[in-house]
């Protein structure tokens, strides 16, 4: 008997990983593949001093720290590079092909991204150095003219991301200039903005398993996840499955979301470079059974089956299809077969059917059992202040309930 060994590399969250060390343990599956036999355990990874030559016990590591603390990213990359080991997800495209990379690039694809530019920072370094640069090459430029070509509402955010990290909506000079003098040294993006959108889609991935999701950025974090399972019709649902599986086929990355706004017929993805994911109990909610038992499925897949580690992108299939006179929808068919070919969406399918057959049913029993209550009564007392806990401790039981019951076997 093998064993194959998740690592979970985690910053302050508790929920997501409690429930899927509970699922590993009640599910336990011992898997017979190529004339071997496999047990999967799962480990939180504990962060401190590394010898670039040294072993490793982990297969694969599912990484929710690593976008933000670099010193657990850079054994990441040594894991990947010495060790080959598996990443969810990878840092080194992440690190390279940052929310502006990914515009350009799904640009040239053909996707349909709103109009954005890239302008220089309100300020730079304090340096003599960036003086005498700026005014000898740097061309002046008229925000405000270069506002109102684009048109209004704009949005103006980081060209590298950061979960909303300095976002502005611009609706007019004011607040166009306001959000400049705030962004600092900050080098952004002005977006055209996509207002009075008949829907919001965001779509969570997981390997090839897409889940696609109603989403209202307006309401708090709680009320985000609309329950609506035929917001889209069968024609937009599949273009924004096949969107966000090419984005993460094209840049390598397993674990991603995708955010999409729909307005008179036309899909247009604005946010897609996400390396930490929204999976927590408490925004999901209904959602959350799906996510963790998708993570364990592929997290398994990956490790039994020894997938190699995703680090070199593969550009020039995507390009070729890009540049080509195809159809939109030709080029979508096209996409979705390179991405079926590189997340291995066939063997993955018949793997998830033949070895973890059970899968769907322990985690529907689970989501019943008193540690999954606690889990979500402390992630509610964790997240919510004292006087709301009653309240919305009864209202993540309820959605809970209500996916236990609409997935009863």
């Amino acid at each position: 008997m093998l064993t194959k060994k998740i690592g979970l590399l985690l910053s302050d969250e508790l929920d997501w990983p409690d429930a899927f060390e509970a699922l590993a343990r009640v599910y336990n599956p011992t898997i017979a593949y190529k004339r071997q036999k496999y047990q999967v355990e799962v480990e939180r990874i504990r962060i401190h001093p590394f010898d670039l030559r040294a072993p490793t016990t982990y297969h694969l590591v599912i990484d929710r720290l690593a976008w933000w603390y670099y010193q657990p990213r850079e054994w990441l990359k040594k894991a990947a590079l010495l060790n080959d080991v598996y990443l969810l997800n990878n840092p080194f495209t992440f690190q390279s092909m940052e929310k502006h990379s990914a515009y350009v690039t799904m640009i040239r694809l053909g996707l349909h991204i709103p109009e954005t530019w890239l302008i220089p920072p309100q300020r730079g370094p304090d340096t003599q150095k960036y003086r005498t640069t700026v005014a000898r090459y740097q061309d002046g430029f008229d925000l405000g003219s270069l506002a109102e070509f684009i048109g209004y509402p704009l949005y103006m955010k980081p060209f590298d991301g950061g979960g909303w990290r300095g976002v502005s909506h611009i609706t007019d000079r004011d607040s166009l200039y306001r959000a400049y003098e705030e962004s600092a040294t900050t080098v952004m993006h002005l977006q055209k903005g996509v207002d009075d959108y008949d829907v919001f889609v965001r779509a969570l991935a997981i390997g090839p398993q897409v889940m696609t999701l109603k989403y209202d950025p307006s309401q708090p974090m709680y009320g985000r996840y609309v329950i609506d399972h035929n917001f889209l019709d069968a024609e937009k649902g599949r273009e924004a499955r096949i969107i966000t599986k090419t984005i993460n086929a094209f840049f390598r990355w397993d674990f991603n979301s995708c955010e999409a706004i729909l307005k008179d017929g036309l899909l247009s993805p604005i946010d897609f470079a996400n390396a930490c994911p929204d999976i927590a109990l408490t925004s999901l909610h209904y959602y959350f059974p799906w996510a963790i038992k998708s993570l364990y499925a592929w997290s398994v897949f990956c490790a039994v089956t020894g997938r190699p580690p995703q680090i070199a992108m593969n550009l020039a299939p995507y390009f070729k299809i890009g540049d080509s006179d195809m159809s939109y929808d030709e080029k979508l068919t096209a996409y979705e077969k390179l991405a079926d070919d590189h997340f291995q969406t066939e063997a993955f399918t018949e793997f998830r059917t033949k070895h973890l057959s059970h899968l769907d049913e322990a985690m529907w029993h689970l989501a019943q059992t008193p540690e999954f209550d606690h889990i979500l009564t402390h992630t509610v007392r964790a997240t919510f202040p004292p006087h709301e806990h009653d309240r919305f401790i009864a209202h993540f039981r309820g959605l809970l309930a209500f996916w236990v019951q609409a997935e009863k076997p």
